[in-house]
């Protein structure tokens, strides 16, 4: 199974039958960029084979390489690449996710019992993030990005992407009447449309609309958990909100002929209409954090917030998605020993402690550096004391 970039899929922070094959890389965008991408995925493919072979042996690992090879030779994969990917295989899973900045300035290959998922959080867990649909009566583009890029992403092979898709020989033809005009003899015959013909286009376009908005419910919106901006004409915007029951379609829409506009100028608009939502968002979980807090119910600490995370206890975890605090982590304990950044043994500690309340099932929610509650780099709303 392959899925565009959707944020961390549940099924990675479940337990998974080992062994399980992490794979990172960066990946050029254009050409010539992109042109050695497949050679060094190959490559990666080969490390993981050694490391599970070593691991594991070759009978259990093999057929997770077999699941790999093909995406090797895989032309169109490649082309349409953005800046990096992450690929997961498991016996239970395979899930290839494209990124819109690189995961990692090095690639990296894991075989380990469970996911390595750390370079995911940053990118995924960030609350800046939506999809744009951009639609007309005939057909339709998806966009995914934040407010300071914005991709078209390859929907999901139940969206139907064009009218023809979605109604087939269900789109009212032509409906034509011939009426006589003139003599017998030099008469002639004036064709026109018939009178309903409006009305039957305007069925058509309710019915894609329809089709459209159950797929994108389906398979973006409610898997993300994305807010959705439509793009579209003034009279679309109202069609598609009578049909729409997707509960992730955003109030306000962007209202112009889509294919007039460049990825780049659908963002500005885009988050134009998402950002006073954005920042109350924001606001109402810094408010909350503070209350939290004022009831010995919030700190933000890392040693403290560590421990807490450790034991279960963080129910929301604010993290900064500049800083960095490098030491050593055990998770048990959530003992942090500070450490210079160029140490063998130092990890990112705030990163730690974010993926340990994710897997004890808390909130991780990344936000700007100018929006944290706190210089630390970390906020914690708990559970309990």
């Amino acid at each position: 199974m392959k899925r565009e970039s959707t944020g961390i899929p549940a099924e990675l922070l479940k337990s998974q039958q080992s062994p399980c094959i992490s794979i990172y890389m960066p990946t050029g965008r254009r050409h010539p960029d992109n042109l050695r991408d497949s050679l060094h995925f190959k490559n990666l493919v080969s490390e993981a084979r050694e490391k599970g072979i070593s691991m594991t042996g070759k009978r259990e690992m093999q057929p997770l390489i077999d699941r790999l090879v093909p995406m090797i030779e895989d032309h169109d994969f490649w082309t349409h690449a953005l800046d990096g990917i992450a690929v997961f295989v498991s016996p239970g899973l395979f899930l290839v996710l494209r990124v819109q900045e690189p995961v990692a300035a090095h690639a990296t290959v894991s075989v380990a019992g469970k996911f390595y998922l750390k370079p995911l959080l940053r990118i995924f867990q960030a609350t800046d993030r939506f999809h744009v649909l951009a639609l007309t009566r005939t057909d339709l583009r998806l966009f995914e990005g934040n407010r300071f890029v914005l991709d078209e992403v390859q929907p999901a092979s139940g969206v139907p992407m064009t009218m023809v898709d979605a109604l087939g020989s269900e789109i009212t033809p032509p409906h034509l009447t011939i009426a006589s005009f003139g003599g017998a003899n030099g008469g002639g015959s004036m064709r026109h449309g018939h009178s309903s013909r409006k009305d039957e286009e305007e069925l058509d376009n309710e019915k894609y609309f329809r089709a459209v908005d159950q797929a994108i419910t389906e398979y973006h919106s409610m898997p993300s958990g994305l807010p959705l901006v439509l793009a579209a004409l003034p009279e679309h915007q109202s069609l598609f909100r009578s049909v729409s029951r997707n509960p992730h379609l955003h109030g306000s829409g962007v209202e112009l002929d889509p294919r007039l506009v460049s990825a780049d100028e659908l963002r500005t608009h885009a988050w134009a209409a998402l950002e006073p939502g954005w920042l109350k968002k924001v606001g109402d979980t810094i408010a909350r954090f503070e209350e939290y807090r004022s009831k010995s119910l919030g700190d933000d600490d890392p040693f403290i917030v560590a421990k807490a995370a450790a034991a279960g206890r963080v129910w929301t975890l604010l993290l900064d998605s500049d800083k960095r605090y490098f030491g050593s982590f055990d998770p048990p304990s959530g003992r942090i020993v500070p450490a210079q950044e160029d140490s063998p043994t130092a990890v990112d500690v705030l990163e730690e402690v974010a993926m340990l309340v994710l897997e004890t099932g808390g909130e991780v929610i990344v936000l700007p550096t100018e929006t944290m509650p706190s210089q630390t780099g970390v906020a914690a709303i708990f559970r309990y004391v």
